[in-house]
């Protein structure tokens, strides 16, 4: 593999070939393009020559059978001391670390932890790029937990950055899991604490970089297996090192411990905190209970959590397997006594509404599910700008952008999904019948594979319903924007509209709105119909009918010392009639956005490079085609991630015989190969025309930065990269 320079094509080919061992090197190497310009543009071309017999990539990092990228574990102590970071670690890293939440984990607010075992772990959700997958689990309660624990029965499961970019996009914290399991896991913790305090400060240390690398939040240590004294006298040891080295190297790092070995080193479940376990809680952060309490052990633990009440998380056990209080739809039952004592709580494989109950009737039923739960789960708030959200959950059926379908076919991306609302039913107090209702939906979508359908009815006593979508506590800058794209199904005309409440109405001026009520804080702003010129890129579609009946409406809010704490959508009965109004809207999307942060120049994407090509022959679509060839390889740029949504990388492939870096030969436009949440992505498989005896073969590569603010970034601030490949020159070739 090696960067092309600006000399002519011509001049190119009279090279000598190299021998099989400087071909061999050439493309171990990964090189720096040299530059040239091109249409105002920095492009960097690369030449490879095509050979089917390509260097293996590295199996623990790529699926064998596609090559795709894909989330990994360690299975013994010797892996997890091996490992260091390299560039293929790099796609299984999070975008960033979560993001602000109120009230802080640190509260001692009773929390509600999620601990996600399903069917052994590194499914669909394994492939970093996603997957053409039917029907996989998808969570989106977000806004009711607080920890997300990925688990497995691997000694060292790495969450899968799926999950990790899906849940801090929720401000929830992620946990991976180490674990040691029957004798072979007895002799594990014998090799790294039964020594001296190096043995197990190593391990230590080599967990709290993985989860900075990654940039996930933690650990749940679970050991079920009996320790020697040795080893168990180490433990506390351990925990308290791996907790305050976390501490030190990952904000709001956590270590929990799993409630199974007792101090004496036996493998003995209590099923609550008590003197046999209390001294590992005492060096960690938190307490994880076996599954077969009643309410006599909550009672004792009283007593020995203190002033840490909130650090101990019950376990409940969703299959209600054993002696368990509640479990499955009856799991509130569990909620209900945890809660009356001022506990967290452990819910263990909430999947249960995918794995045991019928597919066609899992969104139904993993709202059911939460739905009984949700008097006992408090909710968190999103505190940060840019807020927006296209309801998206991460798959769908088909792809679409902008209300134009890009791509037919299942797909599955966990770091796709965007921030869920609060799933709720909302009914009007009194003797009217009004409600409204909201669950996604993949039937349609305006970007990405979902919508959020909302159903109601206005009574004929009231003008308007109106519900609740987002908790915030966000500190609003002096000017806001606002956006909604919606669709009303059927002939119903309500009005629809966002409606947002701010904080401490005393010393919080709002100018340029509307007020509902005078006594509230609760407000509608006026659409924006004439945008700032240096707006226009954000909305140049407001106010007008999008493809597919999609409309979206813009406000603008001027504030002053205020705090933006709920976002609402409101629907009106059309004027004149008096009679009961039924609905059914679909939203595509919702933004709240700082004003100055739509000014800001964003960079360019730069430094593409294109390493690790491998070649397949294509199997020809009929008999006499042309020539075709699978490509795989692997973009990389450089870009401040801190500004993105995510990357769309696409492809103009074609065979072209014109100045070298020159453009794709016809009228073809960019195809899209799939989303990056990373500066790199795996292309695979792509198909790309046989290089001819005459000329290069030549596939373009762009990458497309998406903002969060959600505009459309101009073509000339993507990044590109180029290859040109040719077959093997034959004996006496020039």
């Amino acid at each position: 593999m090696e960067a092309a320079g600006p000399e002519p094509r011509a001049a190119a080919r009279l090279k000598a070939p190299p021998t099989p061992e400087e071909e061999r090197e050439r493309r171990r190497a990964r090189r720096r393009p040299r530059r040239r310009i091109e249409e105002e543009q920095e492009e960097a071309v690369f030449h490879d020559v095509v050979s089917f017999t390509p260097d293996p990539l590295p199996g623990r990092y790529y699926d064998k059978d596609t090559t795709k990228p894909v989330s990994f574990y360690f299975s013994s102590l010797e892996e997890l001391l091996a490992w260091t970071p390299g560039m293929e670690d790099s796609f299984n890293v999070a975008l960033e670390p979560s993001e602000c939440r109120q009230p802080p984990l640190s509260s001692e607010r009773p929390r509600t932890l999620l601990c996600h075992d399903m069917m052994g772990g590194y499914l669909d959700d394994k492939f970093i790029q996603g997957a053409a997958a039917h029907n996989p689990y998808c969570f989106y309660h977000w806004q009711s937990i607080d920890i997300f624990v990925y688990f497995s029965h691997h000694t060292v499961t790495i969450p899968p950055v799926g999950w990790t970019n899906a849940a801090h996009r929720h401000g929830v914290c992620v946990l991976g899991t180490f674990i040691t399991e029957w004798k072979e896991g007895g002799r594990l913790c014998e090799a790294f604490l039964a020594g001296d305090e190096r043995s197990y400060q190593a391990v230590a240390d080599q967990l709290v970089l993985i989860a900075q690398f990654f940039r996930f939040d933690g650990w749940l240590i679970n050991i079920e297996n009996s320790l020697s004294l040795a080893a168990v006298g180490n433990m506390p040891h351990f925990l308290r090192y791996l907790t305050a080295r976390l501490h030190e190297q990952v904000p709001r790092g956590l270590v929990l411990w799993y409630d199974s070995v007792v101090s004496s080193g036996q493998l003995k479940w209590q099923d609550e905190l008590n003197q046999h376990n209390r001294v590992f809680f005492d060096s960690c952060d938190g307490f994880f209970t076996n599954y077969n309490w009643r309410e006599e052990h909550l009672e004792r633990m009283l007593g020995q959590a203190g002033q840490r009440r909130a650090d101990v998380y019950v376990g409940v056990d969703v299959f209600a397997r054993g002696k368990v209080v509640g479990g499955q739809f009856d799991t509130y039952k569990s909620l209900e006594l945890i809660r009356k004592h001022g506990f967290s709580a452990a819910l263990f494989a909430p999947g249960w509404v995918y794995e045991c109950l019928e597919k066609k009737d899992f969104f139904q039923n993993q709202d059911k599910f939460w739905a009984l739960l949700e008097r006992y789960l408090p909710t968190h708030s999103i505190c940060s700008l840019p807020f927006v959200t296209s309801f998206c959950l991460g798959m769908g059926t088909r792809r679409v952008r902008y209300g134009q379908e890009e791509a037919e076919g299942p797909w599955y991306h966990p770091s796709a999904q965007e921030i869920q609302p609060l799933f709720a039913e909302h009914r009007l107090e009194g003797a009217g019948r009004g409600w409204v209702k909201t669950h996604c939906c993949l039937a349609d979508a305006w970007n990405g594979g979902s919508s959020l359908l909302v159903r109601g009815l206005i009574p004929r006593e009231q003008d308007h319903v109106a519900v609740r979508l987002f908790s915030l506590q966000v500190p609003v800058p002096p000017q806001i924007f606002l956006s909604l794209v919606y669709k009303l199904e059927g002939a119903s005309n309500v009005g629809v509209a966002l409606e947002l409440t701010t904080g401490d109405a005393g010393s919080c001026h709002v100018g340029s709105i509307s007020t509902l009520n005078e006594t509230s804080s609760r407000h509608s702003p006026r659409p924006l119909r004439v945008p700032p010129t240096k707006l226009a890129r954000w909305v140049h579609r407001c106010s007008q009918q999008l493809r597919g009946g999609w409309v979206q409406r813009c406000y603008k809010v001027n504030l002053r010392d205020c705090l933006l704490r709920d976002l609402f959508v409101s629907f009106a009965r059309p004027p004149g009639s008096r009679e009961e109004e039924s609905f059914v809207c679909r939203l595509g999307e919702v933004q709240v956005v700082d004003a100055k942060s739509l000014l800001a120049p964003l960079p360019r994407v730069q430094a593409v490079t294109v390493s690790h090509v491998r070649w397949q022959q294509a199997t020809p679509e009929e008999e006499g085609s042309p020539a075709r060839l699978r490509l795989g390889c692997t973009l990389h740029w450089s870009y401040l991630l801190s500004p993105i949504r995510c990357f769309r990388i696409h492809c103009c492939a074609g065979t072209d015989g014109g100045a070298l870096g020159g453009g794709p030969s016809g009228p073809e436009q960019p195809a899209l190969l799939g989303l990056a949440f990373v500066n790199q992505y795996r292309i695979v498989d792509l198909v790309v025309a046989a290089a001819g005896p005459s000329g290069d073969g030549r596939v373009e590569f762009l990458v497309e930065p998406v903002p969060k603010e959600g505009f459309l970034v101009p073509r000339a601030e993507w990044g590109r990269a180029a290859l040109l490949y040719s077959m093997p020159r034959t004996d006496g070739a020039l």
